[in-house]
């Protein structure tokens, strides 16, 4: 985006239209955090119908998240060549046709194929939405209006193991993928209806109507429009055609490495967290019930985490801060597992456990668009979620065969403690700010 209309944008007020486009950024993010963790949350019912192993369960678990690194890696870098809303709308269709394909799955097999067509269409949606709440919010309420789109991917969590416990209950686990697959479905009107298009894709494409649009926005946003189409540098638009190269680039390269290596560490510890916390709970003692009200309660503490960590970012740097977050959660993880002697101190904790985790996730989502110009934004956020979801693919299997080898959930959980640490060392090692580049100034300065 031209940096006269940015900073124009940046230094005004938040208008209702940009809140309504984040709010449903936030939305389409409930259903991401229902869609990703309604495996976790119906796991022990599915190995109990197919005579599954821990490992068998691994492999079903990190399937979503396979096709959420594909979702990432290449539909991500297409967004900042078609739009972000085309990429969103043609994921919403893959997402829900793969929640009610799993629904019909005979065997584990298939119900793995369904799983990584659904991560497909949810990691082009998680790249794609945070990308675009990130663009529509001001200077200073960009971090939170990002960081908002993780506390809907917690809440939906929460959701999703409240419906999980009760229509396995009363129907089976096949209900509660047919539940994901329509409410992801009913979004589709919804993002036709008021999703705008990127301003700064607009800009940086220069389509043909492009200026309409741009001014229909502007007008809806109360600011003033556009006469001409701002210039924008060649080199600018050339580097579309090789967005994934320029995140290589000597300007982005040390930032770019230890983005990856932050998303790889923090994922491998989330996704650990997230998809066996259920499941280990029972293990260490708990009822099945317990197991899933543990689980529900992680994800309603990262409710909270992720909005405390918006709210932070408005006032504090949020490299700072979620540096802070990852050693809180390192040192839950570390007490979790013995405070399940007492009933209410396990759950105690496994709130804020939720609420450190989730917040960690909110951080990188937050900040990684604060590095990387407008050009190769959802690329770079893409590429950073992939990356990341090779560590939460890795995650599951690793813990599965860990716990068939004879590991004890409070080994587990000590590794995972020792994992959120070195990812918090990545955080700290960044250097946020404008990038060197011969791209134009990043529409994106969330402080750090």
């Amino acid at each position: 985006m031209s940096t006269p209309l940015r900073d124009r944008i940046d230094a005004g007020h938040m208008s209702s239209y940009q809140w309504s486009a984040i709010g449903l950024c936030v939305l389409l993010n409930v259903l991401d955090g229902f869609d990703v963790l309604v495996m976790a949350f119906t796991a022990n019912a599915v190995a109990r119908e197919w005579d599954l192993t821990s490992s068998q369960i691994g492999l079903l678990l990190s399937a979503g998240l396979v096709g959420m690194a594909l979702g990432s890696l290449l539909l991500a870098p297409l967004a900042d060549r078609v739009g972000r809303r085309p990429i969103i709308l043609a994921c919403l269709v893959l997402s829900s046709s793969g929640m009610a394909m799993s629904a019909l799955s005979q065997g584990p097999v298939q119900l793995g194929l369904t799983r990584v067509l659904t991560g497909i269409g949810i990691g082009g949606i998680l790249a794609s939405s945070s990308v675009l709440a990130a663009e529509f919010a001001n200077a200073r309420w960009r971090g939170f209006a990002v960081s908002s789109t993780a506390t809907g991917y917690a809440t939906g969590a929460t959701v999703g193991g409240i419906v999980a416990a009760v229509l396995q209950q009363e129907i089976g686990w096949r209900a509660v993928f047919v539940f994901g697959a329509v409410a992801t479905a009913l979004l589709i009107p919804a993002v036709l209806w008021r999703l705008p298009e990127s301003l700064d894709f607009l800009l940086t494409q220069r389509r043909e109507g492009a200026l309409d649009r741009i001014n229909g926005m502007l007008t809806a946003m109360k600011q003033p429009v556009l006469d001409t189409m701002p210039d924008v540098d060649a080199a600018a638009r050339r580097s579309t055609i090789d967005a994934v190269r320029t995140l290589g680039s000597p300007a982005l390269r040390r930032n770019t490495i230890l983005t990856w290596l932050s998303f790889f560490l923090v994922m491998f510890g989330f996704y650990f967290v997230t998809s066996w916390t259920p499941k280990l709970l029972v293990q260490a003692g708990l009822s099945e019930n317990q197991g899933i009200t543990g689980g529900v309660l992680l994800n309603l503490g990262g409710i909270f985490g992720t909005a405390l960590l918006g709210l932070l970012a408005t006032r504090f740097a949020v490299r700072k801060v979620l540096v802070f977050y990852t050693v809180m959660t390192a040192i839950l993880l570390a007490v979790f597992v013995p405070a399940t002697e007492v009933l209410t101190v396990a759950f105690g904790v496994g709130i804020l456990l939720g609420l450190f985790v989730n917040g960690c996730i909110a951080g990188l989502y937050a900040l990684t668009p604060s590095i990387y110009p407008a050009e190769v934004r959802a690329t770079g956020v893409g590429w950073g979620i992939g990356i990341g979801r090779i560590g939460a693919i890795a995650s599951p299997i690793l813990v599965g065969r860990l716990l068939d080898a004879g590991w004890g959930p409070e080994q587990v959980y000590l590794l995972m403690s020792v994992v959120l640490v070195a990812g918090g060392l990545a955080v700290y090692a960044l250097r946020v700010g404008t990038p060197k580049t011969a791209l134009p100034t990043p529409a994106s300065d969330v402080r750090a």
